[in-house]
């Protein structure tokens, strides 16, 4: 998890010297912005930024792609709540919920069932919504997440600041999810 501006936050998967270098490159396309527009960049904007820069990387035979998934994460003042996931060939799309890495499936099957299921309602809670996220977690992997393991990262209209939650507060959820089941 990396903060990119005070309202964006980026999760990201894959090699470690490639998701600095988005994290660097996403802080600067970002800071030009605001240098230049005078406000924030909104995510989806800053998402295809990074999406035509990793596809920049596909085209020529001298350049590595970029191994990196990343999802960015925001409140947009203009469409509210945004998720978008970018590829390293270069496409990127918005989300209501979406997962990245090893069993990507299996979690997007079980947040679609979450998401647009009969129970499921368009409008979650910040608990809700974490709880989601961990218990998806928690179902692909097979096993009990510890809090230590886990980075939440959370960012809500009421408060439209990237953060990260505590580990008492992840070990709360945990336990909520616990006695739920």
């Amino acid at each position: 998890m990396f903060k990119i501006t005070k309202t964006i936050g980026l999760c990201a998967t894959g090699k470690l010297p490639d998701i600095r270098n988005v994290v660097q490159k996403a802080r600067h396309t970002a800071a030009e912005f605001r240098h230049e527009y005078g406000y924030e960049i909104p995510v989806d904007y800053l998402s295809c930024k990074l999406a035509d820069w990793f596809q920049v990387y596909t085209q020529h035979a001298y350049m590595r792609p970029m191994a990196a998934m990343c999802m960015f994460v925001g409140i947009d003042e203009e469409r509210g709540p945004s998720l978008y996931k970018n590829d390293p060939a270069g496409y990127f799309v918005g989300y209501k919920a979406t997962s990245a890495g090893a069993k990507e499936q299996e979690a997007i099957n079980f947040l679609e069932k979450k998401v647009k299921g009969k129970d499921a309602g368009n409008t979650f809670t910040e608990q809700e919504t974490v709880r989601t996220a961990i218990a998806c977690l928690q179902t692909v992997l097979g096993e009990d997440l510890k809090a230590r393991e886990l980075e939440v990262g959370i960012v809500t209209v009421d408060d439209p600041n990237f953060r990260l939650l505590s580990e008492n507060a992840i070990e709360d959820h945990l336990t909520a999810i616990s006695e739920r089941d």
